[in-house]
């Protein structure tokens, strides 16, 4: 098993044309050495598992958008394929939700170039969304839900295990930061999620990866990317609110994004305030047991002391 990717053994078709560059290949190597180490850590496959065969080879649906994200996830993961580091077969699917204007040719084109097997699913979830989200309302969440279920029942037509979606370490946060101004709960985005019917999990193997990274990588690798004008064209959205007050933060403090990471994977229970994942009734000082007073030893005497001892007694009677 492959599991050191710090140097590469070969290049994937997808890479034919990347940058020769230094500065490149360093990117490379820190997006496909992060999604590898998030894969193992939050347990995405069983890759000793399934080489040795106790397991099945599992599927997966890669979500393709067409943006920055989902161009990364794939390249990454047909990479970590390629070199031998991800036993899984991988289908992309992109969702043609009937969105005016959406080039349909862009991602069949490039994804026959590069080899990649692929499904394209058109459902118009576009005039639903316009029709019943109420003037002035964001589409996101009917949006999200709508797109969500299609790839659910996708998912198990193909016989995949999981979809995989491309949520990177700046939309957690963000996520977060929503949950926790407008929401009144500490949540963000789960690596690793079993949908409701039990059947079909869902991953993030870029959890942990940087969207300048991603954005970075993107470039350099000239992905063509399609922009999302259903929800890009709205104003006012909060999550925009949430990433511009984090690139402010980022700005003051370099460094802070990271370091929130990091919090949201180090969490102390016993320092929230939820008693549901905590056992605070149950938290007490141990009784401490009375301690008996020490008996004090007795010391058993010898012949010599008992003939002294009647000796003296003698004595005293004369």
């Amino acid at each position: 098993m492959a599991d050191d990717v710090s140097t590469f053994t070969g290049t994937p078709p997808l890479f034919t044309d990347a940058p020769d560059s230094v500065s490149f290949k360093k990117l490379r190597k820190r997006l496909v050495r992060g999604a590898l180490q998030a894969i193992d850590a939050y347990g995405m496959v069983d890759r000793r598992a399934v080489e040795s065969g106790e397991i099945p080879r599992p599927k997966w649906l890669v979500c393709l958008s067409g943006g920055k994200d989902s161009y990364g996830l794939l390249a990454v993961l047909m990479d970590l394929q390629y070199q031998g580091a991800l036993p899984v077969d991988l289908i992309a699917c992109n969702l043609d939700q009937g969105q005016p204007g959406f080039p349909k040719h862009i991602l069949p084109d490039w994804l026959e170039k590069i080899g990649a097997p692929y499904r394209i699913v058109t459902e118009d979830t576009y005039s639903i969304v316009t029709e019943k989200v109420p003037e002035g309302r964001t589409f996101c969440s009917m949006c999200s839900r709508l797109r969500r279920g299609i790839l659910y029942r996708i998912a198990r037509e193909e016989g995949c295990d999981a979809i995989v979606l491309g949520h990177h370490r700046d939309d957690a946060l963000e996520t977060f930061m929503m949950n926790l101004i407008h929401g009144g709960r500490l949540a963000a985005m789960p690596p690793k999620l079993l949908n409701d019917e039990g059947d079909v999990m869902v991953l993030r193997p870029l959890i942990t990866a940087a969207e300048d990274d991603l954005e970075k990588f993107s470039n350099a690798m000239n992905f063509p990317i399609i922009p999302c004008n259903l929800c890009g064209s709205q104003d006012g959205l909060q999550r925009v609110a949430m990433k511009q007050m984090l690139t402010e933060w980022e700005r003051k403090k370099p460094g802070v994004r990271q370091v929130m990471a990091h919090a949201l994977a180090t969490v102390r229970p016993s320092h929230l305030h939820d008693p549901n994942i905590f056992d605070f009734l149950g938290l007490g000082p141990r009784r401490r047991r009375r301690r008996r007073p020490e008996r004090p030893v007795l010391k058993s005497p010898d012949e010599a002391e008992i003939r002294s001892a009647f000796q003296t007694r003698r004595e005293v009677i004369r």
